[in-house]
């Protein structure tokens, strides 16, 4: 856990870092000239920005110094570029803590859209896990929860339908994290009311596209795409690779942008969340916040595109 010292340095840092023209939790004023891109959650029509955080891996790290002020970096580019919802897990190691460690070491938080899963068996154990994850990423009430990967999904649902119904979490959901369970997914999206799903999609794996999204568009509910880079196979492709023209029509100067806003094409699509330790590379997402996003026809020649490298 973090300590006073070390929340003292981070802040101090923070102030610094603003100072010398670091990244603010606002927009830039090259991102204020084209418009931000939201989308509506089906179940309340409240809009969410478009490019979310994930913080698998990347926000697994300790709590010394070096690490938060890294994240804080990450963190800051990230509310800059008006993202707003941040996703976790129990799942994730430390990663919990490290978001509420930045949070708690901020003096007014951004905006923030907070979810997280509960990973775990058993009703009361569900339930103690859920309080710890508002406890470690300095939450007061979650925005979303889901089951993660299915995992005691019918105790755990129960549990999550009624703190929605008296109002200690907004949103309730599931979550598969690489493709696997989807026959049980899909019978779970289809029996139970859900406001969120979450799975992956990307422009290589579009497997999503068959019944996933299809299903989501047709029930109503919200979709959040992990993995929209494949867990970086997508670079290896296009490393070294000139963009094509198309690219400056969607408003994309890198690769990352061009993958993102193919997978934003998708009219099912409501939230993705790439997850980064860099600065740089999270500034980049947040590019995609923005701009014009491709019709049918332009999906077809990113598609082709892609499969051209």
């Amino acid at each position: 856990m973090i300590n006073r010292r070390q929340v003292l340095q981070l802040s101090a840092g923070m102030l610094a870092g603003a100072a010398m023209g670091a990244p603010t939790p606002r927009a830039s004023a090259a991102q204020s000239t084209v418009q931000l891109i939201q989308r509506a959650i089906p179940g309340s029509g409240e809009l969410l920005p478009v490019i979310g955080m994930g913080t698998s891996r990347t926000f697994d790290t300790g709590a010394d110094a070096a690490s938060l002020a890294d994240l804080s970096e990450v963190m800051q580019a990230f509310f800059a570029g008006s993202g707003e919802v941040i996703d976790s897990s129990p799942m994730y190691g430390n990663a919990e803590s490290r978001v509420g460690d930045i949070l708690r070491a901020m003096a007014q938080p951004p905006e923030l859209f907070a979810a997280t899963k509960v990973w775990t068996t058993g009703r009361e154990q569900g339930i103690a896990q859920m309080r710890e994850s508002a406890r470690r990423m300095h939450v007061e009430r979650f925005d979303l929860i889901a089951v993660h990967n299915l995992q005691d999904w019918q105790t755990q649902l129960d549990t999550l339908k009624q703190w929605r119904e008296e109002g200690r979490v907004r949103y309730i959901g599931i979550t598969t994290s690489h493709g696997r369970d989807h026959e049980q997914f899909i019978q779970v999206m289809r029996s139970e009311p859900l406001d969120f799903v979450q799975f992956s999609y990307n422009i290589q794996d579009r497997a999503a596209e068959q019944t996933l999204l299809p299903l989501a568009q047709e029930r109503g509910i919200a979709t959040m795409i992990n993995r929209p880079y494949q867990r970086g196979q997508l670079f290896v492709r296009s490393r070294a690779r000139a963009l094509p023209a198309l690219a400056a029509e969607l408003d994309c100067d890198s690769w990352g942008q061009f993958y993102l806003k193919f997978i934003l094409g998708h009219p099912a699509v409501t939230c993705i969340i790439p997850a980064t330790s860099s600065p740089g590379h999270m500034a980049d997402n947040m590019q995609a916040n923005f701009g014009r996003v491709p019709d049918a026809a332009q999906r077809r020649q990113m598609l082709n595109i892609f499969e051209s490298l």
